[in-house]
């Protein structure tokens, strides 16, 4: 009996003695992984980061932002997005004459140069429009083409109906146009359902003449693109003729050669052939 107890005695010693070994050798290897770890990664740089501004509360359009509104954040240097703020002198270097929200910003979200205007300038139509663009507003009813839920931002095909030489046509005049008002309101938060009275749009000085032009000689309508809509729409024009498939009619004019003849009192036209 005492021989089994020395046995199994000795077994369990072998078994704790190959667990501590077996642990060494797990703990040698993690560190020497560890080791070489950190070996690969000298002189690589670290991941910079950069301050960044961001809303420090809800800003809905038309609020002035105030220093007390917003905060910086830690922002990776490599992803800072275009347009960001740095710092709060750059945001707002006049207290007296601060920037607007043109959209609406929720906490945390980053305050960019598209989303606020220029120092002491309102939320108007003005503060909305690209460098080299112009406003231009659309008079809009019920048979303008479009209704429904729009709102500044969407983006929109403009075509021209009138008369020409050949009848009434219908011609795309200018593709995907950004509207940045409709019924003078240039708030990008705010859905108008129905048909608004007024579209304003942004468009360059010489398509701006065009519509104007096509707004005092025919009518214009309007036709929604989707969002992520980015086809090229080229030159479209329809007439009369091809709406119903009409070919037009090409008659062939045959030349016909005759000379005057006297028969006593009487003149008589005599066909002969063309010599041209």
């Amino acid at each position: 009996m005492r021989g089994v107890q020395i046995g199994i005695l000795g077994i369990g010693l072998a078994l704790a003695g190959f667990g501590v070994y077996m642990a060494q050798d797990y703990v040698s290897k993690t560190q020497a992984a560890m080791a070489a770890a950190q070996a690969n990664n000298v002189g690589r740089p670290s991941h910079e980061v950069v301050q960044v501004l961001v809303a420090g509360r809800p800003l809905r359009y038309g609020e002035p932002i105030q220093v007390t509104d917003v905060r910086t954040i830690d922002w990776p240097a490599n992803a800072v997005p275009p347009g960001a703020f740095l710092d709060t002198e750059s945001l707002i270097p006049d207290p007296t004459r601060p920037r607007v929200a043109l959209r609406a910003m929720e906490p945390m979200e980053p305050l960019l140069a598209v989303k606020v205007s220029e120092p002491g300038q309102p939320a108007g139509i003005a503060a909305m429009l690209t460098p080299g663009s112009r406003a231009f507003t659309i008079r809009v009813d019920q048979n303008s083409g479009i209704s429904g839920t729009l709102r500044p931002s969407d983006t929109i095909d403009i075509y021209w109906t009138g008369r020409s030489e050949n009848g009434e046509v219908t011609r795309l005049l200018s593709s995907s146009v950004r509207i940045i008002a409709l019924d003078e309101n240039a708030d990008q938060d705010r859905s108008f359902n129905g048909v608004p009275r007024s579209i304003t749009i942004e468009a360059e000085p010489e398509m701006i003449a065009s519509l104007a032009q096509g707004q005092s000689t025919g009518r214009l309508s309007l036709s929604l693109v989707g969002l992520d809509d980015a086809a090229e729409t080229g030159s479209i024009q329809v007439d009369a003729r091809s709406l119903l498939g009409i070919e037009a009619r090409v008659e062939q004019v045959t030349e016909r050669c005759t000379v005057r003849t006297r028969r006593g009192s009487e003149v008589v036209m005599i066909e002969i052939p063309c010599t041209n």
